[in-house]
Formats: structure tokens, C-alpha cells, sequence
């Protein structure tokens, strides 16, 4: 059977991070059909509406398939303009503003990119604070100030560590340290030393043998540290390592980084940002 294929949208007044991950949310719920996603960032006038337009009419007469648009536009003409584009067309702000707009009593500002003046407020300052402290922390660079990390990762090298703890920066300004665990901590049947009296704060990530295979045959080919019996080896090792510490592991082969960082927030009971 041939999976369909859609033309799918992301347009914004802004960069449409708001809209493509919303979208993504939403689409996948539909596993079956593959999308094909464009981003049309930076729609902030009725002659950029009008170009966008342009561009989604020409890819659907190409292929002969109506397009879908999410949009967090908010300025109405260049909103009204954007209808105009013959697709399936998904107001998201609207969507939700109106319905808050009639629950609080207030009407909402608007206003194109808004978020309470991030680039001035403490939340944005803690992200950055975070951000830099995750990097300097990152595969056991450095032991120094691990007492102000709020969450430490272990795991075998090409686990996942990185990016989780990236994301839990960035999203939720949390300060990450991350550490691999090597042979010479199997054959010792301890931790890091340097980890020992941080123990509340760990969370370990695991991956399958084959995925890790993959993953270390991109970077290092044909090398022993690849090898697919080395890689068992190092899974299973370290599996028994973080369960002799009560140190709880998630599988990153199975779940996303989204779903590893929020269950990680919610074990270590860290808050979230408020806006």
C-alpha cells in the first residue's frame, strides 16, 4: 500500500517554533501518513502573506494534494490574507485565546512574538545560566560546582546524555552535569568517585545494543568501542551498576527526549518555568 503524503505548513509572525511543535504534536497522532513540513517563519505583513500564498497554492497544484497550514499569526489582515491560500487552515491562537479571552474577561495584547519580555526576565537569565553550566559539565569535563547541578546523567557513551541534558537546560533552565560510565568503572564495580555524595541527583540513561551499535559504527567504524559485542557488554555492565545505586534508568531507545526530561522533572521534582 502507498502511504499518502501531505504538504504541511508552519506559519508565523515569529520563528513558528510555536507552531511547528504543536503541529508536530497533533500530526502525530496520524502514524500512518507521512508529512512533508515547510516553515514560513517571519510572516509579518500582508505582502509576505500574499508570498507565502503563492508558495502553498504552487506546491499543491504540483501535487495535487490540499495543503495544510497551522499558523500563530495574530495581526487580522495579515491573517485574512494567509485564508486566502486554499488549504486547510488552522488558526491556533485563535483557537485558544478566544476561548481565554471570554474565561478571564480580558482581552489578550495581540502582540506579535510576545513572551513577557523574555530576553529581559529572570527565567531567561536562569536558561542562560543553565545552558552555560550543562555545557562545562558535559561528559565528565568537569567536576567543579556539582553541588549546584540540579540533575546529573549517567550512562554509556552515545546514550543520550548530551542532548537530554540540553534540552533540560534550554526548556527549563535546569543545570545538568552529565557523566559516562566507562570499563574502568565496570571492572571497579563503583561510580565515579566524584559522583558518590551527589546520589539523590542521579538518573541514568540506557539505549538497546542495537541502536548503540549504530550509533558508535557513524562515529568510530569497525573499532572495538563499536563492535556490537562491546556494546552488550557496556549496556549490561552499567544496567547493573545503576541498579547496585538505585540510580533509575530510561531507555532512550523507546522514549523521547521531551518524555525523558519530564519524568526527570517530575522524579527530581524540579518546577518548571512560569510565564
Amino acid at each position: 500500500m502507498t502511504q499518502t503524503t501531505r504538504n504541511v505548513f508552519f506559519v508565523s509572525d515569529g520563528t513558528g517554533i510555536t507552531a511547528e511543535t504543536l503541529g508536530h504534536s497533533l500530526l502525530a497522532q496520524f502514524p500512518d501518513i507521512r508529512f512533508k513540513q515547510h516553515r514560513l517563519p517571519f510572516i509579518d505583513s500582508v505582502e509576505k502573506a500574499r508570498k507565502a500564498v503563492s508558495q502553498i497554492r504552487e506546491l499543491a497544484q504540483k501535487d495535487g494534494t490540499r495543503p495544510i497550514v497551522f499558523s500563530t499569526t495574530v495581526e487580522g489582515e495579515v491573517k485574512d490574507a494567509l485564508r486566502e491560500c486554499d488549504a486547510l487552515f488552522l488558526d491556533l491562537i485563535a483557537k485558544f485565546v478566544d476561548p481565554l479571552e471570554a474565561e478571564l474577561g480580558a482581552r489578550s495584547t495581540h502582540t506579535v512574538g510576545r513572551f513577557h519580555g523574555i530576553a529581559e526576565s529572570q527565567d531567561y537569565a536562569k536558561r542562560i545560566e543553565a545552558i552555560n553550566f550543562t555545557l562545562s559539565h558535559d561528559d565528565g569535563v568537569s567536576h567543579k560546582e556539582l553541588e549546584q547541578a540540579n540533575v546529573i546523567l549517567v550512562g554509556v557513551s552515545r546514550s543520550g546524555k548530551t542532548p537530554t541534558s540540553l534540552y533540560l537546560a534550554m526548556q527549563f533552565g535546569v543545570k545538568v552535569a552529565n557523566y559516562p560510565l566507562i570499563p574502568e568503572d565496570f571492572e571497579r564495580h563503583k561510580l565515579p568517585d566524584a559522583l558518590a555524595k551527589f546520589r539523590p541527583k542521579l538518573f541514568g540513561l540506557t539505549i538497546s545494543p542495537e541502536r548503540l551499535h549504530q550509533v558508535r559504527t557513524e562515529r568510530r567504524p569497525n573499532s572495538k568501542y563499536a563492535s556490537f559485542d562491546n556494546c552488550v557488554y557496556e549496556i549490561d555492565a552499567a544496567m547493573k551498576l545503576m541498579r547496585v545505586n538505585g540510580i533509575r534508568a530510561f531507555d532512550s531507545t523507546k522514549k523521547s527526549i521531551e518524555e525523558i526530561a519530564a519524568i526527570i522533572m517530575q522524579e527530581a521534582r524540579l518546577d518548571g518555568n512560569s510565564y
